[in-house]
Protein backbone atom coordinates (compact mmCIF):
# COMPACT_ATOMS: atom_id res chain seq x y z
CA UNK A 1 0.00 0.00 0.00
CA UNK A 2 2.80 2.48 1.15
CA UNK A 3 4.91 1.57 -2.26
CA UNK A 4 1.51 2.39 -4.27
CA UNK A 5 1.23 5.72 -2.78
CA UNK A 6 5.13 6.25 -3.20
CA UNK A 7 4.64 5.65 -6.60
CA UNK A 8 1.36 7.49 -7.65
CA UNK A 9 3.58 10.82 -5.87
CA UNK A 10 6.62 9.96 -8.13
CA UNK A 11 4.15 10.24 -10.82
CA UNK A 12 2.87 13.33 -9.66
CA UNK A 13 6.27 15.03 -8.92
CA UNK A 14 7.87 13.54 -12.43
CA UNK A 15 4.17 15.56 -14.50
CA UNK A 16 5.23 18.83 -12.10
CA UNK A 17 8.49 18.89 -12.91
CA UNK A 18 8.67 17.53 -16.05
CA UNK A 19 6.07 20.09 -17.77
CA UNK A 20 5.63 22.65 -15.42
CA UNK A 21 7.25 23.82 -12.39
CA UNK A 22 11.09 24.31 -14.20
CA UNK A 23 8.96 25.90 -17.50
CA UNK A 24 7.23 28.46 -14.82
CA UNK A 25 10.86 28.98 -13.07
CA UNK A 26 12.24 29.55 -16.57
CA UNK A 27 9.93 31.93 -18.23
CA UNK A 28 9.07 33.89 -15.04
CA UNK A 29 12.94 34.36 -14.39
CA UNK A 30 13.41 35.18 -17.89
CA UNK A 31 10.36 37.67 -17.78
CA UNK A 32 12.34 39.99 -14.89
CA UNK A 33 15.52 39.13 -16.53
CA UNK A 34 14.85 40.83 -19.11
CA UNK A 35 12.56 43.43 -18.68
CA UNK A 36 15.16 44.66 -15.77
CA UNK A 37 17.64 44.30 -18.11
CA UNK A 38 19.61 41.67 -16.17
CA UNK A 39 19.49 43.56 -12.50
CA UNK A 40 21.16 40.67 -10.96
CA UNK A 41 24.24 40.73 -12.65
CA UNK A 42 24.61 44.54 -13.39
CA UNK A 43 23.21 45.10 -9.89
CA UNK A 44 26.11 42.96 -8.01
CA UNK A 45 28.19 46.00 -7.35
CA UNK A 46 25.83 47.73 -5.54
CA UNK A 47 25.34 44.89 -3.79
CA UNK A 48 28.58 44.40 -2.41
CA UNK A 49 28.47 47.52 -1.18
CA UNK A 50 24.77 47.07 0.55
CA UNK A 51 26.38 44.34 1.78
CA UNK A 52 29.65 45.92 3.63
CA UNK A 53 27.58 48.87 4.28
CA UNK A 54 25.99 46.52 7.30
CA UNK A 55 29.20 44.94 8.33
CA UNK A 56 30.48 46.39 11.45
CA UNK A 57 27.29 47.29 12.77
CA UNK A 58 26.73 45.94 15.88
CA UNK A 59 22.87 46.96 16.73
CA UNK A 60 20.22 46.83 14.17
CA UNK A 61 19.60 49.42 11.22
CA UNK A 62 16.14 50.30 13.19
CA UNK A 63 14.67 49.78 16.08
CA UNK A 64 12.48 46.68 14.75
CA UNK A 65 13.71 43.31 13.40
CA UNK A 66 17.11 41.50 12.73
CA UNK A 67 20.02 42.97 11.93
CA UNK A 68 20.06 42.65 7.84
CA UNK A 69 23.19 40.31 8.15
CA UNK A 70 22.60 37.87 10.35
CA UNK A 71 19.17 37.40 8.57
CA UNK A 72 21.26 37.06 5.35
CA UNK A 73 23.08 34.72 7.14
CA UNK A 74 20.06 32.76 8.60
CA UNK A 75 18.99 32.74 4.64
CA UNK A 76 22.11 31.37 3.73
CA UNK A 77 22.43 28.90 6.59
CA UNK A 78 18.80 27.35 5.21
CA UNK A 79 19.47 27.69 1.47
CA UNK A 80 23.37 26.13 1.76
CA UNK A 81 22.42 22.48 3.05
CA UNK A 82 22.32 19.18 2.34
CA UNK A 83 21.06 19.38 -1.26
CA UNK A 84 24.03 21.52 -2.06
CA UNK A 85 26.46 18.47 -1.65
CA UNK A 86 23.99 15.77 -1.89
CA UNK A 87 20.84 16.71 -3.89
CA UNK A 88 22.61 18.65 -6.49
CA UNK A 89 24.86 15.46 -7.61
CA UNK A 90 21.70 13.67 -8.36
CA UNK A 91 20.71 15.87 -10.94
CA UNK A 92 24.55 14.44 -12.91
CA UNK A 93 22.89 10.72 -12.03
CA UNK A 94 20.04 11.41 -13.34
CA UNK A 95 20.40 14.22 -16.43
CA UNK A 96 24.40 13.85 -16.91
CA UNK A 97 27.12 16.22 -17.00
CA UNK A 98 24.98 18.88 -19.32
CA UNK A 99 22.91 18.83 -15.92
CA UNK A 100 25.49 21.46 -14.56
CA UNK A 101 24.53 24.42 -17.31
CA UNK A 102 21.25 24.39 -16.13
CA UNK A 103 22.31 24.45 -12.52
CA UNK A 104 23.87 27.60 -13.69
CA UNK A 105 21.10 29.00 -15.84
CA UNK A 106 18.78 28.12 -12.49
CA UNK A 107 21.08 30.06 -10.59
CA UNK A 108 20.97 33.18 -13.04
CA UNK A 109 16.81 33.31 -13.67
CA UNK A 110 16.45 32.31 -9.74
CA UNK A 111 18.57 35.25 -8.45
CA UNK A 112 15.91 37.76 -10.06
CA UNK A 113 12.89 35.83 -8.95
CA UNK A 114 14.58 36.04 -5.27
CA UNK A 115 14.75 39.59 -5.46
CA UNK A 116 10.90 40.20 -6.58
CA UNK A 117 10.04 37.58 -3.97
CA UNK A 118 11.81 39.29 -1.36
CA UNK A 119 11.28 42.63 -2.18
CA UNK A 120 7.21 42.07 -2.05
CA UNK A 121 8.10 40.16 1.46
CA UNK A 122 9.29 43.01 2.92
CA UNK A 123 6.81 45.76 1.43
CA UNK A 124 3.95 43.94 2.67
CA UNK A 125 5.05 42.79 5.77
CA UNK A 126 3.47 43.70 9.41
CA UNK A 127 4.92 44.09 12.76
CA UNK A 128 4.45 41.06 15.73
CA UNK A 129 4.51 40.46 19.20
CA UNK A 130 8.07 39.63 19.27
CA UNK A 131 9.38 42.81 18.33
CA UNK A 132 9.72 41.45 14.59
CA UNK A 133 7.84 41.42 11.27
CA UNK A 134 6.01 38.78 9.31
CA UNK A 135 6.12 38.55 6.16
CA UNK A 136 6.20 36.02 2.91
CA UNK A 137 4.08 35.25 0.53
CA UNK A 138 0.87 34.65 2.82
CA UNK A 139 0.89 38.37 2.99
CA UNK A 140 1.69 39.67 -0.67
CA UNK A 141 -0.05 36.68 -2.81
CA UNK A 142 -3.61 37.95 -0.75
CA UNK A 143 -2.59 41.06 -3.06
CA UNK A 144 -2.34 39.19 -6.23
CA UNK A 145 -5.50 37.09 -5.65
CA UNK A 146 -8.70 37.79 -4.89
CA UNK A 147 -9.42 34.36 -3.30
CA UNK A 148 -8.67 34.16 0.52
CA UNK A 149 -7.79 30.32 0.82
CA UNK A 150 -4.86 31.05 -1.08
CA UNK A 151 -3.04 32.63 1.41
CA UNK A 152 -4.04 29.88 3.84
CA UNK A 153 -2.92 27.07 1.51
CA UNK A 154 0.56 28.18 1.09
CA UNK A 155 0.88 28.68 4.72
CA UNK A 156 -0.04 25.22 4.59
CA UNK A 157 2.50 23.89 2.45
CA UNK A 158 5.17 25.85 4.49
CA UNK A 159 4.08 23.71 7.07
CA UNK A 160 4.99 20.54 5.45
CA UNK A 161 7.86 22.13 3.73
CA UNK A 162 9.37 23.53 6.91
CA UNK A 163 10.12 19.97 8.64
CA UNK A 164 13.02 19.46 6.12
CA UNK A 165 13.06 15.43 6.30
CA UNK A 166 15.30 14.99 3.59
CA UNK A 167 18.11 16.90 5.20
CA UNK A 168 17.58 15.19 8.69
CA UNK A 169 17.19 12.06 7.46
CA UNK A 170 20.48 12.29 5.41
CA UNK A 171 22.00 13.68 8.33
CA UNK A 172 20.83 10.76 10.63
CA UNK A 173 21.95 8.16 7.71
CA UNK A 174 25.31 9.68 7.00
CA UNK A 175 26.67 9.92 10.49
CA UNK A 176 25.08 6.60 12.49
CA UNK A 177 26.72 4.60 9.39
CA UNK A 178 30.04 6.41 8.94
CA UNK A 179 30.43 6.09 13.24
CA UNK A 180 28.67 3.49 13.76
CA UNK A 181 25.94 4.85 15.96
CA UNK A 182 22.62 3.53 17.33
CA UNK A 183 20.29 5.66 14.34
CA UNK A 184 17.51 6.19 17.08
CA UNK A 185 20.13 8.14 19.41
CA UNK A 186 21.43 10.16 16.72
CA UNK A 187 18.09 10.75 15.39
CA UNK A 188 17.05 12.04 18.98
CA UNK A 189 20.17 14.28 19.66
CA UNK A 190 19.73 15.99 16.29
CA UNK A 191 15.87 16.22 17.09
CA UNK A 192 16.74 17.96 20.15
CA UNK A 193 19.41 20.39 18.71
CA UNK A 194 17.00 21.60 16.04
CA UNK A 195 14.03 22.33 18.72
CA UNK A 196 16.86 24.01 20.62
CA UNK A 197 18.16 26.50 17.75
CA UNK A 198 13.86 26.26 16.38
CA UNK A 199 12.72 28.07 18.94
CA UNK A 200 14.84 30.62 19.34
CA UNK A 201 13.51 32.35 15.74
CA UNK A 202 15.42 34.04 13.35
CA UNK A 203 17.69 35.54 16.07
CA UNK A 204 19.08 32.61 17.19
CA UNK A 205 19.30 30.76 13.99
CA UNK A 206 20.91 34.40 12.69
CA UNK A 207 23.25 34.11 15.37
CA UNK A 208 24.33 30.35 14.67
CA UNK A 209 24.34 30.79 10.89
CA UNK A 210 26.83 33.62 11.43
CA UNK A 211 29.34 31.65 12.71
CA UNK A 212 28.55 28.56 10.85
CA UNK A 213 27.83 29.53 7.22
CA UNK A 214 30.86 31.33 6.42
CA UNK A 215 33.62 28.92 7.86
CA UNK A 216 31.50 26.45 5.85
CA UNK A 217 31.97 28.26 2.65
CA UNK A 218 35.07 29.23 3.07
CA UNK A 219 36.89 25.53 3.64
CA UNK A 220 34.31 23.96 1.07
CA UNK A 221 35.50 26.01 -1.74
CA UNK A 222 39.29 25.45 -0.74
CA UNK A 223 38.80 21.82 -1.11
CA UNK A 224 36.86 21.97 -4.32
CA UNK A 225 39.58 24.21 -5.68
CA UNK A 226 42.16 21.54 -4.68
CA UNK A 227 40.42 19.09 -6.35
CA UNK A 228 40.11 21.35 -9.51
CA UNK A 229 44.04 22.17 -9.28
CA UNK A 230 44.62 18.36 -8.78
CA UNK A 231 42.36 17.71 -12.12
CA UNK A 232 43.36 21.59 -14.06
CA UNK A 233 44.29 18.77 -17.05
CA UNK A 234 40.63 17.49 -17.10
CA UNK A 235 39.17 20.47 -16.14
CA UNK A 236 38.27 22.44 -19.51
CA UNK A 237 37.31 18.87 -21.35
CA UNK A 238 34.94 18.56 -18.83
CA UNK A 239 33.21 21.92 -19.10
CA UNK A 240 32.86 21.37 -22.60
CA UNK A 241 31.38 17.80 -22.09
CA UNK A 242 28.96 19.72 -19.87
CA UNK A 243 27.86 22.07 -22.25
CA UNK A 244 27.72 19.60 -25.17
CA UNK A 245 25.48 17.33 -23.12
CA UNK A 246 23.25 20.07 -22.05
CA UNK A 247 21.68 20.21 -25.59
CA UNK A 248 21.66 16.78 -26.97
CA UNK A 249 22.14 14.45 -24.02
CA UNK A 250 24.79 11.91 -22.78
CA UNK A 251 25.05 8.07 -23.80
CA UNK A 252 25.43 5.29 -21.80
CA UNK A 253 28.87 5.18 -20.18
CA UNK A 254 30.33 3.06 -17.84
CA UNK A 255 27.52 2.57 -14.92
CA UNK A 256 25.96 5.74 -16.08
CA UNK A 257 22.67 4.99 -17.68
CA UNK A 258 22.61 7.79 -20.42
CA UNK A 259 20.57 10.68 -20.43
CA UNK A 260 18.80 13.03 -23.07
CA UNK A 261 18.88 17.23 -23.38
CA UNK A 262 15.09 17.22 -21.69
CA UNK A 263 16.60 14.75 -18.32
CA UNK A 264 19.73 17.32 -18.36
CA UNK A 265 17.43 20.20 -18.20
CA UNK A 266 14.60 19.40 -15.73
CA UNK A 267 16.99 17.20 -13.09
CA UNK A 268 19.58 20.50 -13.38
CA UNK A 269 17.08 22.93 -12.97
CA UNK A 270 15.14 20.96 -10.77
CA UNK A 271 17.74 20.41 -7.75
CA UNK A 272 19.11 24.11 -8.43
CA UNK A 273 15.95 25.04 -7.50
CA UNK A 274 15.37 22.79 -4.18
CA UNK A 275 18.74 24.06 -3.19
CA UNK A 276 18.37 28.05 -3.52
CA UNK A 277 14.21 27.35 -2.63
CA UNK A 278 13.65 29.13 -5.80
CA UNK A 279 9.91 30.92 -5.84
CA UNK A 280 9.22 28.92 -2.38
CA UNK A 281 8.36 32.01 -0.21
CA UNK A 282 11.15 30.66 2.62
CA UNK A 283 13.96 33.28 1.86
CA UNK A 284 10.75 35.85 1.48
CA UNK A 285 9.59 35.21 4.90
CA UNK A 286 12.86 35.17 7.12
CA UNK A 287 14.61 38.06 4.74
CA UNK A 288 10.90 39.98 5.96
CA UNK A 289 12.69 39.65 9.67
CA UNK A 290 15.38 42.30 8.80
CA UNK A 291 15.45 45.57 10.55
CA UNK A 292 15.53 47.53 7.25
CA UNK A 293 13.05 49.71 6.19
CA UNK A 294 14.03 49.61 2.60
CA UNK A 295 12.75 46.29 0.64
CA UNK A 296 15.08 46.93 -2.13
CA UNK A 297 18.45 46.86 0.37
CA UNK A 298 17.22 43.29 1.64
CA UNK A 299 15.91 41.72 -1.29
CA UNK A 300 19.70 42.55 -2.76
CA UNK A 301 21.38 40.66 -0.38
CA UNK A 302 18.76 37.75 -1.06
CA UNK A 303 20.10 37.33 -5.63
CA UNK A 304 23.95 37.27 -3.16
CA UNK A 305 22.47 34.71 -1.39
CA UNK A 306 21.59 32.66 -4.58
CA UNK A 307 24.53 33.17 -5.97
CA UNK A 308 26.32 31.84 -3.28
CA UNK A 309 24.19 28.78 -3.05
CA UNK A 310 25.13 27.83 -6.74
CA UNK A 311 28.92 28.10 -6.22
CA UNK A 312 28.34 25.66 -3.73
CA UNK A 313 26.37 23.51 -6.35
CA UNK A 314 28.89 24.31 -8.96
CA UNK A 315 31.57 22.88 -7.02
CA UNK A 316 29.85 19.87 -5.56
CA UNK A 317 29.35 19.23 -9.22
CA UNK A 318 32.60 19.66 -10.61
CA UNK A 319 33.90 17.54 -7.92
CA UNK A 320 31.86 14.63 -8.98
CA UNK A 321 32.65 14.97 -12.72
CA UNK A 322 36.48 15.40 -12.13
CA UNK A 323 36.65 12.86 -9.85
CA UNK A 324 35.01 10.30 -11.91
CA UNK A 325 32.49 8.08 -9.73
CA UNK A 326 29.60 9.45 -11.25
CA UNK A 327 30.76 6.88 -13.72
CA UNK A 328 30.16 4.09 -10.98
CA UNK A 329 27.61 1.88 -9.82
CA UNK A 330 24.40 3.95 -8.43
CA UNK A 331 24.55 4.96 -5.44
CA UNK A 332 22.46 7.81 -2.51
CA UNK A 333 24.26 11.21 -3.18
CA UNK A 334 25.94 11.41 0.28
CA UNK A 335 27.85 8.30 -0.65
CA UNK A 336 28.85 9.67 -3.94
CA UNK A 337 29.92 13.34 -2.84
CA UNK A 338 31.72 11.57 -0.04
CA UNK A 339 33.60 9.07 -2.56
CA UNK A 340 34.24 11.65 -4.57
CA UNK A 341 36.21 13.53 -2.30
CA UNK A 342 37.72 10.41 -0.60
CA UNK A 343 39.73 10.21 -3.76
CA UNK A 344 41.79 13.47 -2.82
CA UNK A 345 41.45 14.06 0.75
CA UNK A 346 41.95 11.23 3.73
CA UNK A 347 39.36 10.86 6.68
CA UNK A 348 35.97 11.80 4.92
CA UNK A 349 34.67 8.97 6.54
CA UNK A 350 34.48 11.01 9.16
CA UNK A 351 34.67 14.79 8.09
CA UNK A 352 31.75 14.03 5.34
CA UNK A 353 29.55 13.63 8.35
CA UNK A 354 30.68 16.50 10.14
CA UNK A 355 30.26 18.81 7.15
CA UNK A 356 26.44 17.64 6.22
CA UNK A 357 25.68 17.94 9.69
CA UNK A 358 26.62 21.63 9.75
CA UNK A 359 25.08 22.62 6.67
CA UNK A 360 22.02 20.17 7.12
CA UNK A 361 21.57 21.91 10.62
CA UNK A 362 21.35 24.65 9.49
CA UNK A 363 18.86 24.58 7.01
CA UNK A 364 16.86 22.23 9.21
CA UNK A 365 16.23 24.66 11.79
CA UNK A 366 16.04 27.62 9.06
CA UNK A 367 12.77 25.71 8.08
CA UNK A 368 11.74 24.59 11.19
CA UNK A 369 11.02 28.87 11.87
CA UNK A 370 9.47 29.42 8.99
CA UNK A 371 6.85 26.55 9.76
CA UNK A 372 6.12 27.42 13.15
CA UNK A 373 5.64 31.45 11.67
CA UNK A 374 3.28 29.56 9.22
CA UNK A 375 1.35 27.67 11.87
CA UNK A 376 1.24 30.51 13.95
CA UNK A 377 -0.69 32.45 10.63
CA UNK A 378 -2.95 29.67 10.47
CA UNK A 379 -3.82 29.28 13.99
CA UNK A 380 -2.18 32.07 16.34
CA UNK A 381 -3.17 30.50 19.65
CA UNK A 382 -2.60 26.54 19.22
CA UNK A 383 -0.65 26.25 16.23
CA UNK A 384 3.20 26.40 17.40
CA UNK A 385 2.14 23.70 19.92
CA UNK A 386 0.68 21.66 17.16
CA UNK A 387 3.56 22.11 14.95
CA UNK A 388 6.06 20.82 17.67
CA UNK A 389 4.29 17.91 17.96
CA UNK A 390 4.22 17.16 13.98
CA UNK A 391 8.09 18.04 13.75
CA UNK A 392 8.88 15.88 16.61
CA UNK A 393 6.73 13.09 14.86
CA UNK A 394 7.72 13.72 10.80
CA UNK A 395 11.15 13.69 11.88
CA UNK A 396 11.57 10.54 13.66
CA UNK A 397 9.63 8.87 11.21
CA UNK A 398 11.47 9.77 8.18
CA UNK A 399 15.13 8.94 10.18
CA UNK A 400 13.98 5.34 8.90
CA UNK A 401 12.54 6.00 5.79
CA UNK A 402 14.66 6.17 2.20
CA UNK A 403 16.43 9.51 1.66
CA UNK A 404 14.61 9.41 -1.85
CA UNK A 405 11.35 9.12 -0.45
CA UNK A 406 11.59 11.96 1.54
CA UNK A 407 12.94 14.26 -0.87
CA UNK A 408 9.96 13.20 -3.14
CA UNK A 409 7.44 14.79 -0.62
CA UNK A 410 9.58 17.78 -0.22
CA UNK A 411 9.86 17.95 -4.38
CA UNK A 412 5.84 17.74 -4.43
CA UNK A 413 5.41 20.18 -1.94
CA UNK A 414 8.09 22.75 -3.10
CA UNK A 415 6.08 22.33 -7.12
CA UNK A 416 2.91 23.31 -5.54
CA UNK A 417 4.30 26.71 -3.62
CA UNK A 418 6.61 27.24 -6.57
CA UNK A 419 3.76 27.54 -8.95
CA UNK A 420 1.42 29.63 -7.02
CA UNK A 421 3.92 31.84 -5.57
CA UNK A 422 5.72 33.00 -9.26
CA UNK A 423 2.16 33.37 -10.43
CA UNK A 424 1.42 35.55 -7.44
CA UNK A 425 4.85 37.54 -8.26
CA UNK A 426 4.20 37.87 -11.73
CA UNK A 427 0.62 39.54 -10.87
CA UNK A 428 2.27 41.74 -8.62
CA UNK A 429 5.14 42.80 -11.34
CA UNK A 430 4.54 46.71 -11.48
CA UNK A 431 4.70 46.55 -7.14
CA UNK A 432 8.65 45.46 -7.52
CA UNK A 433 11.70 48.14 -7.82
CA UNK A 434 14.40 47.55 -9.16
CA UNK A 435 17.37 50.06 -7.70
CA UNK A 436 20.94 50.93 -8.22
CA UNK A 437 23.05 53.28 -6.81
CA UNK A 438 20.14 55.10 -6.21
CA UNK A 439 18.53 54.82 -9.48
CA UNK A 440 15.05 52.80 -10.09
CA UNK A 441 14.00 50.85 -13.17
CA UNK A 442 10.30 50.14 -12.53
CA UNK A 443 8.39 47.27 -13.86
CA UNK A 444 5.82 48.89 -15.85
CA UNK A 445 5.28 45.00 -17.93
Amino acid sequence: MLESLFTFLYKIDELFWGYFAFTLIALVGLFFTLHSSFFQIRALPHIFKIFYSFVGKSAAVEKKGVHPLRVFFASVGGMIGVGNLVGIVTAIQLGGPGALIWVWFAGMVGAIVKYCETYLGLKYRIPNKEGGFDGGPMYFLAKAFRFSWIPALVAFLLCIYGIEIYQFSTITETISTNWNLNRIMVACLLLGLVFYAGLGGIRRIGRICSWLMPFFITFYLAMGMWVILKEFNHFLPTLQLAFKSAFTGHAALGGFAGSTMMLALRHGIARAAYSADIGVGYDSIIHSESSTVQPEKQAGLAVLGVFVDNLICTFSILVVLLSGVWLGAPVQGSELIQTAFDTYFPYMKYFIPVLLFLTGYTTTVAYFVIGIKCARFLAPKWGKACYLIYGMCAFMVFSFIPQNKAQLIMSIAQSILLIINLIGIFRLRKEIQFITNNKIVLENA
